[in-house]
């Protein structure tokens, strides 16, 4: 059965209305679907994509997450540089913050923020966006 939705000059069917999302009974994880609205998935390799969703889907109601890199590779099936890298951006886009569990530790307290309010940044070529992931790839095919 056709829905109307005021936002859409549509009506739309939604395929499995016996499987519609809903919020009872799960954990808190969410992602602003500004991230896809405002542009930053340009802004973002697929790795840092995935990895920002594990942190969203993982964190507490204040966006904090306290997977160690280990395991978050695991989870997605990516090595420890690679989890540095997409950690390494997602910070440097102001879109996570972190804080070590102590001095020194390379795991820590990962919470993902609200979105900048300026927006993304420019976009500029891969070369220049992501050069750690370029290094990995490098990396990898030299295996």
């Amino acid at each position: 059965m056709p829905s109307h939705d005021r936002h859409r000059p549509f009506p739309v069917t939604v395929p499995r209305p016996d499987r519609v999302r809903t919020l009872d009974g799960i954990a808190f994880g969410w992602i602003d679907a500004a991230l896809h609205r405002a542009g930053w998935l340009q802004a973002l390799s697929p790795t840092a994509v995935a990895t920002y969703t594990f942190l969203c889907l993982g964190a507490d109601r204040e966006g904090v997450s306290f997977y160690r890199r280990s395991r978050i590779g695991t989870e997605l099936g990516l090595d420890d540089h690679e989890v540095a890298c997409a950690l390494a951006r997602l910070i440097a886009l102001d879109l996570v913050a972190y804080c070590p569990f102590r001095d020194g530790a390379a795991d820590g307290f990962h919470q993902v923020l609200s979105l900048p309010l300026q927006g993304p940044p420019p976009l500029l070529p891969a070369e220049i966006v992501q050069p750690c992931e370029r290094l990995s790839q490098r990396a990898q095919a030299e295996r």
